[in-house]
């Protein structure tokens, strides 16, 4: 027979290159993901000898990029099926590839059951992110079960070491940046809860354990979606490294009916060199070119009532608010829970989107013309997910929560989830939200979601599990609606905070609630691990008051507002008990961010830390924001200068509002002299201006 021609793929990005190739039984092999090769260098990855077969034990384990559910497949799979006669192993053979321009698919079938696979590759021009999901279809007249389906297993080059990069939390301690060494056999994380968690973000980064913030190769990868979802790293004896990504959890399966089609959310990668710096920075640049719908608008700097009011809401005391927040250059107004329904307290009226006639006998309208009028947008909270048990949806629609036969209705903060899976329950909410925006002149939502499911049954539906993938897709088709039927609306996704953070709801919202947690020391770890994935145009950041209503640690005015100002600034305080000499502060605070933005939400974003300071620099064009933070100092030593990044060593940078002139190049090996006060919780914002 004649010697098959070799079946080999390269992805190309700026930069990179991913090699894949199809051994003699189909199966797809990663052989390359790293600096970019030439057509004949990848080929000649075909020549490199194979790992000698270990008897009895040996598989394919952490080498196949599509990783089937098959024989000698004893580590993790990312594609695992259950056919309707019981049949779970797949027997792929492929049919053929499809390139175009940036895109590669290429295509399986089994043949026996008529399941059609196909691995899909994206790239684009100015980014080194590769953008991958996987499609499947059914040929057959039965419907079958996808137990696992990723979005995409990739394969990391052999390392002499590998270490792992994660975000860990939980409720008011979100995006906790770790970095150990990967363990061998199987690393599992991911959510169960409904939503994207707290406890656990959809990214990570590899490394050989020698990367620094600013040397070294790193590899990561995250996942478009917010619902449920798994990321496996398995490490073998052998030192070979994949990473599976992909939406629902164990033990749940999607099921596809005859005829029809399923497709993953995106997973998407980078190599970089450069440290995680540079990782980060291609994350950022990356979301902001083709994630966000609105990149190229600045965020206004907003006043949120919440911890001023909490529930005792009332239109006069809001415009009161108002006013103190415009007068402290405040730009946008939004009014927190407790402005609908029965909403007077956590118990009642979730689910009854009308304003509360006894607070608002007039409706909204004269409260957002009052906001109008001192020049800010207006905005307002919703939480349209949640329904509480007393009200007046509940009690007409009581099937329209997640529940289950002959078990309790557990209830999370007085509230149950409404299970917009249901086609009639996404058209309700639709229509609600649509009314709410079109009968009123809102400029801003604040979506909120603040509890995970239980008791998460659908009585009656054909497929019960279908309700986890389903909520998610459902949530987005809501909110691409709405954005459809009302283009200026701009809206930030809240979960309890940083609940719900990911790349899929960040394709349709514009920022995100990134912690309830307002402490200005503790927002540092979380805006720090926040960042290794997440840009600053996005990260929504307040200043409270002092004590902090959570941790209850006092913290200087400038300390909290310098802290803020690293992402989109906003004021949540109780401004009625502000002094006046803190108000003006405030005031200067907030024009002095306005200076910066648009260097820290365009610009890019570089982690600094000298001795005990922390801080972050930001770079746009010939502007350079500098934002630094000492908690306190320990003997009395002085602090070290912080060195900065990516500057011209050539220029010059006059530093804005003194006469002091740095030279590029000095700034970069010996770094700047902050000048800090010797007090607790010092701070400082500075902005440099390159000279011609």
């Amino acid at each position: 027979m004649p010697k098959r021609e070799p079946r080999i793929w390269t992805v190309d990005t700026p930069n990179t290159s991913y090699v894949v190739a199809l051994d003699d039984e189909d199966r797809l092999h990663g052989l390359h993901w790293g600096p970019a090769l030439t057509t004949e260098q990848a080929a000649s990855l075909l020549d490199l000898p194979a790992p000698a077969p270990r008897p009895a034990t040996d598989g394919l384990d952490a080498r196949l990029d599509l990783s089937p559910g098959s024989a000698l497949r004893w580590g993790q799979n990312g594609l695992q099926v259950r056919f309707a006669d019981g049949t779970r192993d797949l027997e792929l053979r492929f049919t053929h590839a499809e390139t175009e321009e940036r895109r590669l698919r290429l295509q399986f079938e089994d043949p026996h059951y008529r399941l059609d696979i196909a691995v899909e590759y994206t790239t684009r021009p100015d980014t080194d992110v590769i953008e991958r999901r996987l499609s499947v279809r059914n040929r057959k007249t039965e419907p079958v079960e996808l137990v696992r389906a990723d979005s995409a297993t990739w394969v990391l080059p052999r390392l002499e070491g590998y270490r792992l990069s994660r975000l860990h939390g939980e409720w008011g301690a979100e995006t906790q940046l770790t970095r150990n060494e990967l363990a061998y056999g199987e690393t599992h994380f991911g959510s169960r809860r409904g939503l994207t968690s707290h406890q656990a973000n959809p990214w990570l980064a590899l490394d050989d354990g020698t990367a620094t913030e600013h040397t070294g190769p790193v590899w990561s990868t995250t996942l478009a979606w917010s619902g449920t979802w798994r990321i496996g790293v398995e490490r073998t004896v052998a030192d070979r490294v994949a990473v599976s990504a992909g939406a629902g959890h164990d033990p749940v399966a999607i099921t596809v009916g005859p005829g029809e089609s399923w497709q993953s959310p995106l997973s998407s990668g980078v190599y970089t060199e450069g440290g995680f710096a540079a990782s980060a920075d291609a994350w950022h640049q990356y979301a902001l070119a083709h994630v966000l719908p609105h990149p190229e608008e600045l965020r206004p700097v907003l006043y949120n009532s919440w911890e001023a009011t909490e529930f005792d809401i009332d239109a006069d005391r809001q415009a009161a608010l108002a006013d103190k927040a415009a007068a402290m250059g405040c730009e946008l107004f939004v009014m927190d829970d407790g402005w609908f329904g029965a909403r007077t307290h956590d118990g009642a009226g979730l689910g009854d989107w009308t304003p509360n006639p006894d607070r608002f006998p007039k409706g909204l309208g004269p409260l957002i013309e009052h906001v109008h009028g001192l020049g800010m947008r207006f905005g307002i909270w919703v939480e349209p997910e949640m329904v509480n048990p007393d009200s007046d949806l509940y009690r007409a629609h009581p099937d329209w929560v997640y529940h289950q036969p002959h078990r309790r209705r557990t209830e999370m903060r007085n509230q149950l989830v409404l299970n917009i899976a249901r086609t009639d329950v996404r058209a309700w909410m639709e229509d609600r939200l649509d009314r709410l925006l079109t009968e009123n002149e809102i400029d801003f939502v604040k979506w909120d979601m603040n509890r995970s499911f239980t008791e998460a049954g659908w009585p009656g539906a054909e497929h019960p599990d279908d309700l986890w993938e389903g909520h998610t897709r459902n949530l987005y088709r809501v909110i691409d609606a709405i954005r459809e039927k009302h283009p200026h609306v701009r809206i930030e996704s809240c979960a309890s905070g940083g609940g719900r953070v990911d790349f899929g709801i960040l394709g349709r919202t514009d920022q995100v609630w990134t912690s309830d947690n307002t402490d200005a020391v503790d927002r540092i770890d979380i805006q720090e691990g926040f960042a290794q994935v997440y840009p600053a145009r996005v990260m929504g950041t307040w200043v409270t008051d002092s004590p902090n209503p959570f941790t209850r640690r006092e913290v200087p005015l400038d300390f909290r507002f310098h802290v803020a100002m690293a992402g989109v600034l906003a004021v949540g305080g109780d401004l009625e008990a502000w002094s006046e000499s803190e108000l003006e502060r405030g005031a200067e605070l907030v024009a002095a961010y306005k200076e910066v933005r648009p260097t820290v939400q365009h610009g890019r974003r570089t982690t600094l830390r000298a001795g005990e300071v922390r801080g972050a620099q930001f770079r746009l064009g010939d502007e350079v924001a500098v934002l630094a933070w000492r908690r306190g100092r320990s003997f009395g030593h002085d602090d070290p200068p912080l060195r900065l990044h990516g500057l011209d060593p050539a220029a010059r940078y006059r530093e804005a509002g003194t006469d002091r002139v740095h030279h590029g190049a000095v700034l970069a090996a010996h770094g700047l002299h902050l000048r800090l006060a010797p007090d607790d919780y010092a701070s400082a914002a500075i902005r440099l201006v390159k000279e011609d």
